[in-house]
């Protein structure tokens, strides 16, 4: 296995920072793609390139909740609860997912397959009920087709989560016009950001 460290990913994101501190949240996203989760192996790795301690890095992996220190499912349903989706139904929304699922918020099935969360506002407030697959948005989301979400993500399988293609299958009212489609989407867990390894394109 090639050290992921030493990679031409890697040295393009530290060269793009006068100070490699700076460099460390980008660096955490890409040990998550190598790793599927922040491991303790992984925060080492990413203080060491960046000149920091690991209790370091681990205060900033800790803060922020889109790095995961534990194992994720291949499918991250994350449901905004903020006060907007909250008055239009998010609960409803979550309470769906969670049940098709099989798992409450917060847990991952027994499958590695589908994990459930609640999360803070997304920026879609628009939109509400929004929710997030691996990070990539659904505005308008019914109790109903958030069961559907979970049944199709366990049957169909998607390698490439993307975004206007769940908005059709799923989706209802958006909070704006997304504009021209994107082909592109997330390849796990962690979000889709060029330059990190954790995007593809549909075919």
């Amino acid at each position: 296995m090639t050290d992921w460290t030493t990679s031409p990913q890697v040295e393009r994101i530290l060269s793009a920072y006068p100070d490699k501190k700076s460099a460390v949240m980008p660096l955490l996203y890409v040990a998550m793609t190598e790793y599927g989760y922040l491991t303790d192996e992984a925060i080492q790795k990413v203080a060491r390139l960046v000149g920091m301690t690991s209790v370091q890095v681990s205060s900033v992996a800790t803060f922020y909740t889109m790095y995961k220190r534990q194992p994720v499912g291949t499918y991250l349903v994350s449901v905004c609860t903020s006060i907007s989706c909250g008055l239009l139904g998010a609960k409803g929304v979550l309470d769906s997912i969670a049940d098709e699922a099989g798992v409450p918020p917060g847990e991952t099935d027994d499958a590695g397959q589908v994990s459930v969360e609640h999360v803070e506002c997304i920026g879609a407030c628009g939109g509400a009920p929004a929710l997030q697959v691996n990070y990539e948005l659904i505005e308008g989301v019914t109790p109903d087709q958030g069961r559907a979400l979970v049944q199709w993500l366990r049957s169909a399988t998607p390698p490439l989560i993307n975004g206007d293609e769940m908005q059709a299958l799923f989706g209802g009212q958006r909070s704006f016009d997304w504009g021209p489609p994107d082909p592109t989407g997330a390849v796990g867990p962690v979000p889709a950001l060029e330059g990190l390894g954790s995007t593809g394109e549909a075919p």
